[in-house]
């Protein structure tokens, strides 16, 4: 038991965030994690080997709560209402932490995002988003979708850590308006067939 608890990831996950909340993430040190998280360094080790694997996990999470979401009405919705829900969630899944990762972004500069989710991740997570909501993330087709996808999130991950709105609205138009135009822009290049536009997703 005693091993088990010394390598729980979920444990040391909130202890790293917690301290990316209260100070710069360049500062954090793995033995800071590990102090904090009430662990071995052995033990901390054997969960994560650095601070990017603690941040992929924070985005592994994410990830799972867009997989874990929607139900069987939300089939029926066009493809862009499914794929505001998907993000939605990601959204929600990453709100506790919401603190902890604008302190992260802020040690990042440049490209934030892509720092944050380095390595390919937030296209990989991306794809999986397309999925989650029926859109196909195969072929040069869905690379374009992932790719499309990715511009539209990033722009909203902006909003996000500075929406003080009521139950994210700002996070949610700029996610809306973002797909809009995705969606247009899918037709405008010949992404998705022309007779499939009502309910295309870019």
């Amino acid at each position: 038991m005693a091993a088990s608890r010394r390598a729980d990831p979920d444990r040391i996950l909130d202890a790293a965030m917690t301290l990316a909340a209260q100070r710069r993430w360049r500062d954090v040190s793995l033995g800071d994690v590990a102090g904090a998280a009430r662990v071995s360094l052995a033990g901390l080790r054997a969960a994560y080997r650095s601070k990017a694997a603690i941040l992929a996990a924070l985005s592994d999470k994410a990830d799972a709560a867009v997989l874990s979401g929607g139900d069987d009405e939300a089939a029926d919705e066009p493809p862009r209402d499914r794929l505001l829900d998907a993000l939605m969630r990601r959204f929600e899944a990453l709100s506790a932490y919401r603190q902890a990762i604008s302190s992260i972004v802020r040690d990042m500069g440049g490209d934030p995002l892509a720092a944050l989710c380095a390595g390919g991740r937030l296209m990989r997570s991306m794809a999986w988003t397309l999925e989650a909501a029926g859109i196909s993330s195969a072929g040069l087709c869905g690379r374009l979708r992932i790719k499309g996808l990715a511009a539209v999130y990033g722009a909203a991950f902006l909003v996000w850590l500075r929406d003080d709105s009521p139950d994210a609205g700002r996070t949610l138009a700029c996610l809306d308006r973002g797909l809009r135009r995705a969606e247009r822009l899918a037709l405008l290049l010949g992404v998705v067939p022309r007779r499939a536009a009502p309910d295309a997703a870019g």
